[in-house]
């Protein structure tokens, strides 16, 4: 559904969301295989350590709920690269919360984070893509976008918009040359899996899901998730009639 990627070198790629987990990670692979690639994220320190030693990486510090941050680092990069093949926004947050525990501070707060930050980021990069007719494009949703999970009151929302949003952009954006990726991670252990007290099905690593994302960017798709053995069985648990939908879910996450 999108142009295959053959070659990465020379590539430029923003990583938004670059200091650790999947975005870290992703970032190291790209620049091993000889992408440019601009770091950002709002701490400097773990952005300087992945960049050194490599020459095709640039520190762009960005807090996505700040436009003018996303907007300063824009500028940056195109007077280093003259131009942005692809964007990746990878950074988001969790806050654990359930009904009993509805507080409406850090609802809005992860709204701000998971979902304006994201348009904060569109606004920036869509005009200077549809200009040039190419690139991409890639937003990190989640599995607990597909349906309702125990302790995602808020976080499940956020990604549920992220998968829609996607879905518009391809619509809007395929027709004039510009990729879209809708990325969906299972279960990765990163610091904001750590603090889940509940059991997290086909757990993976970071470096395995940054390997499932590069492939899956090299390959054109549109739809990248992972592991599939789990998010294939969530998409067919949505399909099931509610009761047994709800069922299987706290079976599963014993919740």
């Amino acid at each position: 559904m999108n142009p295959a990627i053959r070659n990465w070198s020379g590539q430029r790629v923003w990583v938004i969301g670059a200091s650790t987990g999947i975005g870290a990670e992703t970032a190291r692979q790209l620049l091993t295989k000889g992408a440019r690639v601009a770091l950002s994220a709002r701490r400097a320190e773990p952005l300087e350590e992945l960049a050194a030693g490599h020459a095709n990486a640039l520190v762009a510090l960005v807090d996505i709920t700040d436009h003018a941050t996303v907007l300063a680092a824009r500028d940056q990069l195109l007077a280093a690269w003259k131009g942005i093949d692809l964007v990746l926004i990878v950074a988001g947050g969790y806050n654990e919360m359930r009904a009993d525990s509805l507080d409406l501070a850090k609802v809005n707060q992860l709204i701000d984070l998971n979902l304006r930050g994201v348009f904060n980021c569109l606004d920036v990069v869509l005009p200077g893509l549809l200009k040039q007719g190419s690139g991409g494009i890639g937003i990190v949703a989640s599995v607990a976008g597909f349906g309702g999970l125990p302790k995602a009151l808020i976080y499940g929302p956020t990604k549920a918009a992220l998968i829609n949003l996607t879905e518009s952009l391809y619509l809007d954006l395929h027709p004039r040359g510009v990729a879209v990726y809708q990325i969906n991670p299972g279960f990765v252990d990163t610091p904001m899996t750590a603090v889940n007290d509940f059991k997290m099905p086909a757990l993976i690593s970071a470096t395995q899901a940054a390997d499932k994302l590069v492939a899956g960017l090299e390959a054109g798709d549109f739809h990248i998730h992972f592991p599939k053995r789990f998010t294939n069985w969530i998409r067919l648990a949505r399909l099931l009639p509610y009761r047994w939908y709800f069922a299987l879910i706290h079976k599963v996450t014993g919740l």
